[in-house]
């Protein structure tokens, strides 16, 4: 599994790289680059060797295989300008044969007014633009130190009366080793993690908006003014991302653990860049465990504007070992401010 998933990288990668270097700007949907989780976030989105729960849908598929009891979780990101990002999720399992999740990521862009080159201060109209993506996932274990999974996904965007959509699929492997295990358990060793994100098809706008009446011969009376004419938008491709991580504990006790983690990022609207993060989980026996996280997001990028990242969560234990989970996260994001995530889980 791991040599074709390198074969289809190195074949991704190259067809990159006979491009345009970097390409900024020449995807959409970009809305499926954002973290859809306060623990990733909080932790500069170096988050693909962590994964390990309901989240790895989005950060890598491979990592909902560790899922050990099923779970629901919901997360609100309220972004910049009056845009709101929310992500729905759930899990469960299906016994030897693997485990099966689906997400839900909603982007809102509010209502704004409708401006035209005659009416530039407004026309009294309104429209919205949203983006939408719906994901299934299955993940299983081959071995005990092994996974991998797979996520299909429909996306689609709107704008006003136009529409696009397109199909994708991500990839992911996560491999634990016993190297540097502090403990000398092989479970507590580095966990190599690498996943490929949106690969599908292009999208394409369509509907009455690229419908207007034009008159082909402006400056000619008596002609017919009124000719039926139609735009052709061009396609886009999906912000293509290709994540390779590692993660590591040098503490790991009853008590405390702590993790360190690095990704690096190689997107097809970008250059590559390095997030890294750590986080420290606290056990309060019999309550809960309470989590502090730190990093920092696109070292290396050219002209970012990310910052550091930070968070926080509590996850409360009842019946057994079911549990309920809040975390925070946030993020600076240079000229365009600052960003919090919050997200609320459960398992049953």
């Amino acid at each position: 599994m791991i040599k074709y998933l390198l074969i289809l990288s190195l074949l991704i990668l190259s067809s990159i790289d006979a491009q345009m270097i970097h390409r900024y700007g020449t995807t959409t949907g970009n809305f499926l680059e954002i973290g859809v989780d306060s623990e990733g976030s909080a932790m500069g989105d170096a988050f693909v060797a962590v994964s390990d729960d309901i989240s790895s849908i989005y950060w890598n598929p491979a990592g909902l295989a560790s899922l050990n009891m099923p779970k629901l979780a919901f997360m609100s990101q309220p972004w910049i300008a009056g845009i709101n990002m929310s992500f729905t999720a759930g899990a469960f399992i299906i016994p030897n044969l693997g485990n099966i999740g689906f997400g839900l990521t909603q982007m809102n862009y509010g209502e704004m007014d409708v401006t035209t080159l005659e009416y530039q201060g407004g026309t009294g109209e309104s429209f919205t633009a949203s983006d939408i993506a719906a994901s299934l996932t299955f993940s299983r274990k081959l071995v005990s130190w092994f996974s991998f999974g797979s996520t299909i996904k429909y996306v689609r965007s709107n704008i006003w009366h136009s529409s696009a959509s397109a199909v994708a699929i991500d990839l992911g492997v996560l491999v634990n080793t016993n190297f540097f295990s502090f403990t000398g358990k092989d479970e507590d060793g580095l966990n190599i993690g690498m996943s490929i994100s949106n690969y599908g098809s292009r999208m394409r706008f369509d509907g009455i908006d690229i419908y207007q009446p034009i008159d082909i011969s402006e400056y000619e009376e008596g002609n017919y003014g009124d000719v039926p004419g139609q735009f052709r938008p061009s396609d886009w491709e999906l912000p293509l991302i290709f994540r390779i991580g590692v993660a590591l504990k040098p503490i790991k006790n009853n008590i405390s653990q702590l993790t360190l983690s690095a990704d690096a990022l190689h997107p097809n609207n970008n250059s590559e860049s390095i997030n890294v993060g750590c986080a420290l989980d606290n056990t309060i026996p019999g309550v809960g465990v309470f989590s502090l996280r730190a990093g920092t997001k696109a070292l290396f990028m050219d002209k970012t504007e990310y910052g550091y990242t930070a968070g926080l969560g509590f996850k409360l234990f009842y019946v057994g070992n079911k549990f309920v989970s809040v975390d925070y996260a946030y993020k600076s994001i240079g000229l365009l401010g600052n960003v919090n995530v919050y997200t609320l889980g459960f398992s049953f």
